[in-house]
């Protein structure tokens, strides 16, 4: 855990634990180290992750699971991605086994993504805390219902976990941080982490904790809702 959380407090960046949300970001079957076109080292963040998502249930907060859906031929990818899905390879496409979140990350008895309602702009809900929020780029935020979201939920702090770190979940974190969300990442539920990105994401105020440290948190009666 950072020095903030370890004693000093930052008025403003500090995260409020009893306002927070979970933000997992591209879980997603096709993303994981196994996979053809996965990124390494996710699968191997899932326990980690398991059990932050865990916690946050535990204490009623909310979770949101940010995804991909490319459409066939990549019109709705990221520009860098164009080309290999215009050949026919299909990654996290709508209604595919692939564009599923990873086992273990939604609820038990979730539902299936409902790719027509999230490539429509609105959330899905997937359990009592559970939310699937679609993102057409890197970045969370970037026209999505992800505020509209947050803001109905109360949510003034994000913790963020999920594949992989110099990608979407950095991008994502530099939107909340825009927007004057307190920021927290969980390192060891983030694939790709290295000690020059967590420095830097320090260095705009983004608060650093290992799941054990979230745990002890969220379980403390202040993390509850009231």
């Amino acid at each position: 855990m950072t020095s903030t959380a370890a004693g000093r407090q930052e008025p403003y960046t500090t995260p409020h634990f009893e306002t927070s949300a979970l933000i997992t970001v591209d879980v997603q079957r096709d993303f994981l180290s196994e996979a053809p076109y996965g990124v390494p080292g996710t699968t191997e963040i899932l326990p980690a992750l398991r059990r932050t998502v865990s916690a946050f249930r535990a204490a009623g907060r909310p979770v949101v699971h940010v995804v991909r859906l490319y459409e066939e031929g990549g019109g709705n990818a990221d520009l860098v991605r164009r080309r290999l899905l215009e050949s026919g390879v299909r990654i996290a496409a709508p209604g595919t086994s692939g564009s599923e979140p990873a086992d273990g990350v939604v609820p038990a008895g979730a539902p299936r993504l409902d790719p027509e309602l999230l490539l429509s702009g609105r959330p899905q809900q997937l359990g009592p805390y559970d939310y699937a929020v679609f993102k057409p780029r890197w970045g969370a935020f970037h026209r999505t219902c992800l505020e509209e979201l947050l803001s109905e939920l109360r949510v003034d702090t994000l913790v963020f976990a999920g594949c992989n770190l110099p990608n979407c979940p950095r991008a994502s974190i530099i939107q909340a941080s825009e927007r004057d969300f307190r920021v927290a990442l969980v390192r060891d539920a983030v694939s790709r982490v290295t000690d020059s990105a967590l420095s830097e994401l320090s260095g705009i105020g983004v608060e650093i904790l290992d799941t054990a440290d979230l745990e002890v948190v969220l379980a403390q009666p202040t993390a509850r809702p009231g």
